[in-house]
C-alpha cells in the first residue's frame, strides 16, 4: 500500500531549491532568509569592546517642538554654542624665563635662539612637543640670561610676526603660581 503525500517522494519535504516556498511568487519580493549569528573570534570580539560593539552611536536627542497658541509645532531656535576668544593670561617678568606662545609649527630651538639673541643673551631655548610624535605643541620657553633681558624680550618681541603667525611673549608660570590656579 502506498501511501501519497504531497512532499514529495519517500514522504519527506524537499531540502532547499524545491519549487514549493512559502508565500509563493517570485523570489526578489521575499525577505532575506533570517541567519544565525555568526560566532566571532576572540580579536574580533576584543575590537567589539573598543569600538562599540559594532552598535550604531546613540543619537542626540532632540528638543520636543514648542507649541504656539494656536497650537502649530514650532522648532526651538538653536544658537550655536561659540566658545568666547580667550587672550593670552600676561604674566609679569620676574624670572629671566619667557614663555613663547602662537608658535608656528616649523619653528625650531635654534630659530628662537637666533631670534632671542639679538635681544639679549639666552642660555637655553626648548620648543615643547608631543611625545608620541615629536611635533610641536605651538608653544615654547626660553631662559635669557639676565631679568632685565627677559623684560627687554618681552617688550620688544610680543605681538611680532615670526614664520607667519604673530608672537605671544610673557614671563613663565613658577611652578607655585601653576599649582595654586
Amino acid at each position: 500500500m502506498a501511501s501519497h503525500s504531497s512532499g514529495g517522494r519517500n514522504g519527506r519535504r524537499p531540502r532547499g531549491g524545491g519549487s514549493r516556498r512559502r508565500g509563493g511568487g517570485n523570489r526578489s519580493y521575499q525577505s532575506a532568509p533570517s541567519r544565525a549569528p555568526v560566532k566571532k573570534s576572540l580579536l574580533q570580539r576584543i575590537m567589539d569592546l573598543f569600538s562599540g560593539g559594532g552598535k550604531p552611536a546613540a543619537r542626540p536627542v532632540r528638543p520636543e517642538p514648542v507649541r504656539s497658541n494656536n497650537g502649530a509645532a514650532q522648532q526651538p531656535q538653536q544658537q550655536p554654542t561659540a566658545r568666547p576668544s580667550r587672550k593670552p593670561e600676561s604674566v609679569e617678568v620676574t624670572t629671566p624665563r619667557l614663555y613663547v606662545g602662537n608658535l608656528s609649527f616649523d619653528a625650531t630651538e635654534s630659530d628662537l635662539f637666533e631670534l632671542f639673541n639679538g635681544v639679549g643673551a639666552v642660555q637655553n631655548a626648548e620648543v615643547v612637543t608631543y611625545r608620541h610624535n615629536q611635533r610641536s605643541k605651538g608653544f615654547a620657553f626660553v631662559q635669557m640670561l639676565t631679568v632685565d633681558e627677559a623684560k627687554r624680550a618681552v617688550e620688544e618681541l610680543h605681538d611680532k610676526e615670526f614664520l607667519g603667525r604673530k608672537l605671544v611673549v610673557s614671563g613663565a608660570k613658577s611652578s607655585e603660581h601653576h599649582s595654586a590656579n
